[in-house]
């Protein structure tokens, strides 16, 4: 064992660092670090039992730090060992934050960062796979994730053993217009069933946006919080049980201090935390790029909001909370963001995005596909999910509405599971 490496009840933690091209196109010039995780059994010692790469949600987060004991984690050591990928400018891999691009002008961060999309995080994978000597692995993507597995389908298939997705199967040829207009569609659904669940939410709801319009309060870091900042809580309703925690936060969030209502620190502590925008630039500042090929976002969730007027808040009408959209104003209100802004426009106007994604590809492959699609989930559309596996042969899809969003993470030991028992009747089938 190597002095990195770790054991905890039975299971052996490998870290692997790798110094990878930041541009596939020039191989010769800046290079990042990529830091990955091998997770296998001490009771299968040198066993060789096929690969699991897991490619994380997000974009902009790292994998998870997992118990190897509980989960879909538990699951996969049966028959794999797992490797938890750091997708490039996340976790322990070469970090992007604020910090991080400060001393690049807002031309070299845009350049920087298109570096950073679905294409090389695959790109990185496939160089990893190469390094191990291995000739196939199985890929297993959650949300973001799963966008990261049709890419890695459509320009490696060849590497490729089986794919396993979760709440994760995008169009590879909409505009993101059509996908934040579905969006806006469920959050609202959503809306109305956390409303209707806790009727009293509305008047609190009412009560701390009104007390917002009308004073000054400060975050933990000294940023002004804001209606639109408080709406974006919502992202939790994509997640499955959490509409009581809401409630019960909005419960105390106003208090009364010399007579007068102010928000209470643990609610704005709370709020604070919430903003994982703050921490993980590429989630705001590459969130609309993800749906991006040959075209420009033009900040579109800012304009489906505007068909969607419910959801800009004033006082004469019922607050609803928003969902998993990025919008202009954020890089004038985030702290973390603001330095960010000017590279923020130059990529929204970017129109010659690079493709993610081969139909011709696509519609011969061979690789078994099993898919997880939820039914009611807020962030990525069953329809459009839909739509695309039909063009995606040996692709199979469980479509169930026990599970939102968050559905690997709720029960992933059942829903891994479920989807390795597929993707064994489709190579059964192949075969």
């Amino acid at each position: 064992m190597n002095a990195q490496e770790f054991i905890d009840a039975g299971v052996k933690y490998t870290p692997h660092t790798f110094q990878l091209p930041l541009d596939y196109k020039n191989k010769d010039a800046a290079t990042i670090e990529v830091f990955a995780r091998e997770l296998s059994l001490v009771a299968d010692g040198e066993s060789n039992k096929p690969w699991l790469v897991y490619f994380q949600g997000g974009p902009g987060f790292p994998s998870p730090r997992q118990n190897g004991h509980s989960g879909w984690v538990k699951r996969a050591l049966q028959e794999y060992r797992v490797l938890l990928l750091d997708q490039r400018g996340t976790g322990n891999s070469s970090v992007i934050n604020h910090q991080t691009l400060a001393h690049l002008t807002a031309e070299q961060q845009a350049e920087y960062l298109i570096h950073f999309r679905a294409d090389n995080i695959v790109r990185d994978a496939e160089e990893i796979r190469k390094q191990f000597g291995v000739e196939q692995w199985s890929i297993l993507g959650q949300s973001y994730g799963g966008f990261c597995s049709l890419t890695y389908l459509s320009l490696f298939p060849q590497s490729l053993a089986r794919s396993f997705i979760t709440g994760g199967v995008p169009s590879t040829t909409r505009h993101p217009d059509d996908v934040y207009q579905a969006t806006f569609k469920r959050t609202l659904q959503k809306n109305q069933a956390f409303f209707q669940q806790f009727p009293k939410a509305q008047q609190l709801c009412k009560r701390i946006a009104d007390h917002l319009i009308e004073n000054e309060e400060l975050l933990p870091n000294g940023q002004r919080f804001t209606v639109e900042q408080f709406q974006q809580i919502g992202i939790n309703f994509g997640m499955s049980d959490t509409f009581l925690p809401t409630y019960y936060a909005l419960e105390n969030a106003l208090i009364d201090v010399n007579g007068k209502p102010q928000l209470n620190y643990e609610f704005l502590n709370n709020m604070l935390m919430e903003q994982s925008f703050q921490t993980n630039p590429i989630y705001a500042i590459l969130h609309e790029s993800i749906y991006c090929q040959g075209f420009a976002s033009n900040w579109s969730a800012h304009r489906a909001r505007q068909d969607n007027p419910a959801f800009n808040y004033d006082s004469s009408k019922p607050f609803l909370f928003t969902g998993e959209m990025v919008f202009p104003w954020m890089f004038d209100q985030y702290q973390c963001l603001k330095p960010l802004k000017e590279a923020a426009e130059l990529l929204a106007a970017k129109e010659d995005w690079t493709p993610l994604y081969d139909d011709s590809v696509l519609a011969q492959n061979k690789v078994p596909v099993s898919c997880a699609v939820y039914a009611d989930d807020m962030f990525v559309e069953m329809d459009i999910s839909r739509e695309t596996l039909t063009k995606i042969p040996n692709s199979k899809a469980w479509i169930t509405n026990e599970y939102e969003h968050n559905g690997l993470r709720a029960d992933g030991e059942r829903i891994l599971d479920k989807l390795i028992a597929m993707g064994n009747q489709t190579a059964v089938t192949l075969a």
